[in-house]
């Protein structure tokens, strides 16, 4: 009977003839492939570079058979690359590079932990080991719905016809850290006069910081108004232009309508319909324009489109000495802002879930109680007496 292969693992090469040096190689099968890791005198375990090497075949190079098999026959590590290269194409290389990114880091991991095992053996206790290992529970359900999204495209390709099931750590209490109106224009106004500091490190100067004319953060200024004034997920901003081009939201100035969804891209869970611009963000988009303040984009850095501005909101939510006790203010604040907001103004319930791209239920369900009319019926009618005939109907009924 033969054996069953291994998967793709590391193994240290002994130094050769002609001086060739004891070297790292992935050895997968028959083939071996080098990883240019050189092995260091002692050295027992592979160091953290030829890891990455083996991580990196696993996610994005290994080619493993596209035919019908066991599941105990069946790495995780083909599945994972499969699933990679599936996925991977719905994104654009050039405005997505943030999310290629990320989809790339969590297969990594997971090859990393899974890959040498069998599709058959899944269970609890491999997911929840999984748990333990990577120490974040929210980072580690991010990771395991990417597998189990693996998993189950694999199946859908017919490569396999077990019913496999992937179980997930439960979610953690939701964050809904708000900005009130005042931490809002606050945080704004730290943005827009903020001045890069440098440090003098000659002269008697030496240690010294002193502001330059660069205002580094105006930037991060206009993704906040967007965000703010139209609830839009970070990514969408960020590819927020001027112009029609695939991979990009498109700003229409004429019409004033905001289509969120990039041009190109297929509609996802993620909601992002074309909406109205209020007013005074349009105003505010337009001057940007008209005074050459963006040149493509409308959150721009260096006359580049920018990838996140989680780097540049903590440094601003720091500089503005925001109140984190509540919970930390990140990009995706502006979103639960903007939803608080809509329903602290009596927003109708249809028009606002539609407005921010989001179902009626979890509009209701996690920002529901900011709305004036939440409850008022009941808060009115339980200090009131009964009057004489007034049991209800319905309740004589089911009782």
């Amino acid at each position: 009977m033969s054996q069953q292969n291994k998967g793709a693992r590391l193994y240290k090469r002994p130094a050769r003839k002609g001086g060739r040096k004891s070297v790292w190689v992935i050895r997968d099968g028959e083939s071996s492939t080098s990883t240019g890791v050189l092995v260091k005198p002692g050295e027992r375990r592979p160091p953290e570079e030829a890891e990455k090497a083996l991580s990196k075949y696993i996610a994005t190079k290994y080619n493993p058979e596209r035919k019908l098999r066991d599941v105990d026959e069946i790495l995780l590590a083909d599945v994972l690359a499969i699933y990679y290269k599936h996925k991977v194409k719905e994104y654009d290389e050039e405005t997505q590079e943030l999310q290629i990114r990320r989809l790339k880091q969590s297969i990594t991991r997971l090859g990393k932990y899974f890959g040498k095992k069998y599709l058959g053996a899944m269970n609890s206790d491999m997911t929840d080991g999984y748990v333990k290992h990577r120490g974040s529970k929210g980072g580690a359900r991010r990771d395991l719905e990417n597998l189990r999204a693996a998993v189950n495209h694999h199946g859908n390709e017919n490569l396999h016809r077990a019913v496999i099931s992937v179980n997930l750590p439960e979610k953690g209490d939701r964050r809904e850290r708000w900005l009130q109106r005042s931490e809002a224009a606050h945080l704004l106004w730290t943005c827009w006069r903020y001045k890069e500091e440098q440090t003098i490190h000659r002269g008697k100067n030496k240690g010294i910081k002193i502001k330059t004319g660069k205002y580094t953060l105006r930037h991060l200024a206009r993704f906040i108004l967007i965000g703010l004034y139209t609830g839009t997920r970070a990514a969408a901003i960020a590819s927020a232009s001027i112009h029609k081009a695939t991979g990009k939201s498109y700003v229409d100035l004429d019409e004033g309508v905001y289509h969120r969804l990039a041009i190109g891209k297929k509609k996802s869970n993620k909601r992002q319909p074309i909406i109205p611009l209020p007013d005074r963000l349009l105003a505010h988009m337009r001057r940007w324009v008209d005074r050459g303040i963006v040149a493509s984009h409308f959150v721009e850095w260096n006359g580049a489109a920018i990838k996140s501005v989680k780097t540049a909101m903590a440094s601003a939510v720091e500089l503005a000495k925001l109140d984190l006790s509540e919970g930390n203010v990140t990009p995706h604040t502006l979103r639960h802002t903007a939803a608080t907001w809509l329903m602290q103004q009596g927003c109708d319930i249809w028009e606002a879930s539609g407005y921010l791209g989001m179902s009626p239920k979890v509009l209701i369900d996690n920002y529901g109680h900011h709305h004036p009319d939440y409850m008022s019926d009941a808060t009115n009618l339980i200090t009131k007496k009964r009057g004489p005939g007034k049991r209800s109907r319905k309740l004589s009924r089911v009782a």
